[in-house]
């Protein structure tokens, strides 16, 4: 299939659609991305071009091919441990506190609220294991937009790049097995998490509380309103003095009245008020 430019009009579709059924905005100039994502789905439906892809989804308002082009483009980047600072912070700062304040339920509660392929849940759930609470009832949630990544990080199944990625080679070994060329997450991690379909957009109160919301480098796809909007919903899953913890690049901005921002042990966390 030679690459055919994607007509202006096709584009801004192609901007509005992704914009109203994910909420993430695609600026102007990023041809290439729908190219590299969309390309796939092109050549599946036996099509020419990008183009004839809008025309097809103009003509009959297919849901499914519609969906298929919006998980296409949410970014899906992850890997285990990814800002170790994060997990630094959790093990020395955070889970000796949720000992002490939780010894009589034994219950703890996370979220990776954009799991992706699920390294980030999976990694939080060997760090507790690992510092002793696997006898505690801890549930992990792990959502995302996109149904397929989340069908892989059910799988519990990686290949030998993810997890060359940000995984110390004592966990491999204690926590995975060989699976002909990939690698096999224990059932024992595994049970640890639970991974649902949900749009960040949505009411999400009712899915807490919990003790630490992970919700790292998706924040950034989404325009100012819909950012505090998120924002808001996420402080209102939490515990009061609950973490939230952001990407590198995002911050609570705008609602200190909800998060109070610190920095432990070199990880800036958001304190929910």
């Amino acid at each position: 299939m030679h690459t055919v430019e994607i007509y202006t009009e096709n584009y801004r579709f192609l901007q509005q659609h992704v914009y109203s059924q994910a909420g993430i905005v695609l600026e102007d100039g990023k041809d290439y991305l729908f190219e590299s994502r969309l390309t796939p789905i092109v050549r599946q439906l036996g099509l020419d071009s990008i183009n004839d892809l809008c025309a097809l989804m103009l003509a009959t308002r297919e849901a499914g091919i519609g969906r298929q082009v919006v998980e296409a483009m949410t970014t899906n980047e992850t890997y285990f441990f990814r800002d170790p600072a994060h997990y630094k912070a959790i093990q020395s700062i955070l889970l000796p506190r949720l000992k002490k304040e939780r010894q009589d339920t034994k219950k703890l509660r996370f979220w990776s609220a954009a799991a992706s392929t699920g390294q980030e849940a999976y990694s939080l759930a060997m760090l507790l294991l690992e510092e002793g609470l696997g006898d505690w009832n801890t549930q992990i949630l792990g959502t995302d937009f996109s149904s397929q990544v989340l069908d892989r990080a059910r799988s519990g199944k990686y290949q030998q790049i993810e997890v060359n990625r940000g995984l110390p080679a004592a966990l491999l070994v204690k926590y995975f097995r060989r699976s002909g060329v990939d690698w096999q997450l224990s059932d024992q991690v595994r049970r640890m998490a639970n991974f649902e379909t949900i749009d960040l957009r949505a009411s999400m109160r009712s899915l807490g509380p919990f003790d630490l919301v992970f919700c790292r480098n998706v924040l950034i796809y989404f325009d100012a309103e819909t950012k505090l909007r998120i924002l808001r919903e996420l402080h209102g899953t939490l515990f009061r003095g609950g973490w939230l913890l952001l990407g590198g690049a995002e911050t609570a901005f705008g609602i200190e009245e909800l998060f109070e921002k610190q920095i432990v042990e070199n990880a800036t966390v958001y304190l929910a008020r």
